[in-house]
């Protein structure tokens, strides 16, 4: 398969010539539809290595043995209703409404070996379901499965510093009756649900749901402490907790610190730090070198494009703030609720404000950041601190998939469909995790790993799951025979031999 499609994309390689003059690629002539009445396939052949990564690291089976929400099974059990929500959304789906698809797709139904699934009511009436406890016990489950995944991991996987992040995002919603949905602070109605999620994997640890009007760090300490409890569980020897200026949490610090838990927050930059900063003195400031320049040696580099928003802005005279220069500087630093001082560093930026070609006002700001980390150097500090803003990325691929919604009409359903929805998310990056890496191999193998832990959402489903398929049932195997080839298709079957 992979060789026929090369022998076809090389008949047009190099822009030859068309087949006929001004006929273009795209020919409709002669298409027609019918129903198969035989065949079998799915678009999204990919979904039953999904189930069965679920079923490997005992997703499913916790589900049925600790979850307990559900007396009586007619005829799906809890880990049913987790899998339907879940697999929709990895099938395509957007909405609960999506599901009626694949309850009315039988390939899809052989695909996952079920009967039927439940239906888009029945999976809104599962989600009413959960009280707090039971959410709570849900993602207890889902890390336990986590463990297994890092268990599979190899020792360098523990060797790296496990940096735990907390962030929150705004969900908004137009409904009239969501249950303690309140208003946010820039005015939009909806919850305000809280990510804690571990940078090295991009997984997602805890979501919890809270209305609009809560802070960002509000309940944040409880989960830091169950994300560090979980990263030592699973053999991580060294842990730092990273944040924005909302989550410096100095009522903890001392605890942390004594724990050997590290942490780099950022810190608000209220006049007495500020005057802080301007009592050092410039020498003791150092440059900060964001990115270093590189050389090319006998390379020929492209001419800069023309920065069109910049010609905009000085052509019609609006304000345009530039940075000129920027350094750092360090002092110890003791909050009001600490019994020890820990390093403050410093960010002073020199901000030019000009409108047109004339030069208004040269602007000092300053930005702090604490932590508790004496290895790490101030540079290396702002740079950690910056790093947290990937999980912005994050939040956003929750978004994609689908997991930042509010479907539902109480706080805790859409605190259930969340976690729920999330899997989807999760299932992909367990995916990555769980591909081996062969000796001989073992650069290659592990860039693919890197590669498909860092794709977006939509491109997993693209390059993974939205594979066409025929399904098939021969003895007792459920086979899923490829229609179409992918290049990842390699690294697809090598992660499936893994399972």
């Amino acid at each position: 398969m992979k060789g026929k499609i090369a022998a076809r994309l090389e008949l047009v390689e190099g822009g030859r010539e068309p087949r006929s003059p001004g006929r273009p690629e795209f020919t409709p002539t002669g298409i027609d539809y019918e129903v198969a009445t035989r065949t079998q396939a799915t678009s999204s052949g990919g979904i039953g290595a999904m189930l069965k990564l679920a079923k490997k690291v005992g997703l499913i089976a916790g589900i049925d043995e600790r979850l307990e929400l559900l007396k009586r099974h007619r005829p799906y059990t809890d880990s049913d209703h987790v899998s339907n929500i879940a697999l929709n959304l990895m099938a395509g789906g957007q909405v609960l409404d999506d599901i009626e698809i694949r309850r009315n797709d039988a390939a899809f139904l052989d695909s996952v070996g079920a009967r039927t699934i439940p239906d888009p009511t029945t999976a809104g009436d599962f989600c009413r379901r959960f009280a707090a406890d039971a959410i709570e016990r849900l993602m207890d489950i889902i890390n336990t499965s986590r463990l297994k995944v890092w268990a599979r991991q190899s020792s360098s996987f523990f060797d790296e510093v496990a940096c735990i992040e907390a962030d929150g995002s705004i969900v908004g919603t137009e409904g009239e009756c969501k249950q303690r949905m309140d208003m946010s602070y820039n005015g939009q109605w909806g919850y305000h649900p809280l990510v804690v999620s571990l940078a090295n994997t991009k997984e997602v640890l805890y979501i919890a749901n809270r209305p609009g009007n809560r802070p960002s760090e509000e309940g944040a300490a409880a989960y830091f402490d169950r994300a560090i409890d979980l990263c030592r569980s699973g053999g991580f020897k060294r842990i730092r907790l990273r944040g924005d200026t909302a989550f410096s949490q100095v009522a903890h610090l001392d605890r942390w610190d004594a724990a050997n838990v590290g942490f780099v927050f950022g810190y608000d930059a209220f006049k007495g730090l500020v005057g802080c900063a301007n009592g050092i003195d410039d020498d003791e400031y150092r440059e900060l070198v964001r990115r270093a320049e590189r050389t090319f040696d006998e390379v020929e580099t492209r001419a800069k494009q023309p920065r069109v928003k910049d010609a905009i802005v000085r052509e019609r005279g609006y304000l345009k703030q530039s940075l000129v220069y920027e350094d750092v500087a360090e002092f110890p630093y003791q909050p009001g609720p600490c019994q020890r001082p820990y390093r403050m560093i410093a960010l002073r930026k020199l901000i030019s404000e000009e409108r047109g070609q004339l030069l208004l006002d040269v602007e000092t700001r300053y930005f702090f950041y604490i932590t508790n980390d004496e290895t790490l150097m101030p540079e290396q500090v702002v740079r950690e601190a910056n790093q947290r803003c990937d999980q912005e990325n994050l939040v956003a691929q929750l978004k994609a998939v689908g997991a930042l919604t509010a479907p539902l009409n109480t706080l805790d359903a859409n605190w259930a469909y969340m976690v729920i929805a999330s899997l989807a998310w999760t299932l992909k990056q367990w995916f990555a995790l769980m591909s081996p890496v062969s000796k001989r191999h073992r650069k290659r193998h592990e860039e693919e790993k890197a590669r498909v832990a860092r794709m977006e959402f939509r491109t997993f489903l693209q390059r993974f799951i939205l594979v066409p398929a025929q399904i098939l049932r021969s003895g007792r195997r459920l086979i899923h025979r490829i229609l179409a080839w992918r290049p990842e298709l390699p690294f697809f079957f090598r992660t499936l031999d893994a399972l």
